[in-house]
């Protein structure tokens, strides 16, 4: 039985500390639209997100217009980099990706955060076998979801991924068929 997927990285936040409850910015809600028109026809009958503020609200135009409720998975929520912000961002991912165990004080390596998040992906396959989802979540947690799939998917991947992007994913059963992108900024 065939199941398609579309991964819908949220669009861009106003910057805050609080990860549960940061918002989309004012470009963020504009392109939120834009995933809605996209994602319209494309019968989709179950929402799935992150429980992060903006990654709801990349999608709630798609519950509105669907009518269907947006159901809420906590492990599509983004990786834990490290308990306290990090002064070189770009430096804290690189080390992670580089070193796949390797993981900064009170955070995920990229192998802990890859296992819950395909597990996830693996239960919302067998749960939702045969249907067409949208799952609302984040850039890094994605694109390891995608690399447990197929190595592609990379840390250069996820350099170049855009604020929203959405990637369509086809299964047949467990097995990944394609992946295509759909967003086009």
């Amino acid at each position: 039985m065939n199941t398609t997927l579309y991964f819908v990285r949220h669009a861009h936040s106003t910057y805050s500390t609080d990860e549960l409850n940061r918002p989309l910015s004012e470009n963020g809600k504009a392109d939120a639209l834009r995933v809605t028109e996209l994602l319209l026809n494309e019968k989709i009958n179950i929402l799935i997100s992150s429980p992060y503020k903006r990654a709801i609200q990349t999608i709630e135009g798609l519950e509105e217009a669907l009518g269907t409720p947006i159901i809420i998975e906590d492990d599509f929520k983004e990786r834990v980099l490290s308990a306290e912000p990090m002064t070189d961002f770009g430096h804290a991912m690189a080390k992670v990706w580089e070193d796949v165990s390797f993981a900064w004080p009170g955070g995920e390596s990229n192998l802990v955060a890859q296992k819950r998040g395909v597990q996830a992906l693996y239960r919302v396959l067998h749960q939702y076998k045969g249907n067409t989802i949208a799952v609302a979540t984040h850039g890094n947690i994605m694109v390891l979801i995608m690399n447990a799939l197929d190595k592609r998917y990379d840390y250069n991947f996820w350099r170049q991924l855009e604020m929203p992007d959405i990637y369509k994913l086809s299964f047949h059963e467990d097995q990944l068929m394609g992946v295509k992108r759909i967003w086009r900024p």
